[in-house]
């Protein structure tokens, strides 16, 4: 199911639905969000930190590729969010403990550019692809991925037939 927003506090609204979704149980989540500069991807993670309960500004990490909050009370214990736009190889993320953090099912990663570590990337993910319409209007596309076969590259990933529905 697709959502259409026509402002970033809609956008905003989106996320902080799907926190309410993920916060009841579901912990080792991977999202990786999609979508061109400018499309969405931080204000939906802002609204999603919202849901989460989270007090600080949530910020595109371009220079520092990664930020870490920790958590209290929910299921989940800490909140990644990382920010692959800068990354020229797979191993700059390796070399921050990603596979350690991604590894842990008290973690919930946020990933925006996710096609610049899909080598790396878990076999299941949550993507969700952020599309710019006109102006302020964005399109929301949330969906589960799989790789084919264990195949590593990001042309190899099928969608799966269940959609991810949080409104």
């Amino acid at each position: 199911m697709d959502y259409l927003t026509n402002s970033a506090e809609e956008t905003q609204k989106i996320g902080e639905k799907f926190a309410q979704e993920i916060s009841r149980g579901k912990t080792a989540v991977i999202i990786c969000l999609k979508g061109k500069l400018g499309a969405g991807k931080t204000t939906f993670l802002q609204g999603l930190a919202r849901g989460l309960k989270i007090k600080e500004k949530i910020l595109s990490p371009t220079f520092v590729i990664m930020n870490r909050i920790g958590l209290r009370g929910g299921v989940c214990k800490n909140f990644y969010h990382f920010d692959c736009y800068r990354l020229e190889d797979s191993k700059e993320i390796i070399d921050l403990g990603f596979e350690e953090i991604i590894s842990d099912k008290n973690n919930l990663v946020c990933i925006e550019w996710p096609e610049k570590i899909a080598k790396v990337l878990p076999t299941e993910v949550i993507e969700i692809n952020f599309e710019v319409l006109e102006g302020d209007k964005r399109k929301i596309h949330p969906h589960l991925f799989k790789k084919d076969g264990g195949k590593k590259t990001k042309k190899k990933w099928k969608r799966k037939k269940e959609k991810i529905m949080f409104l």
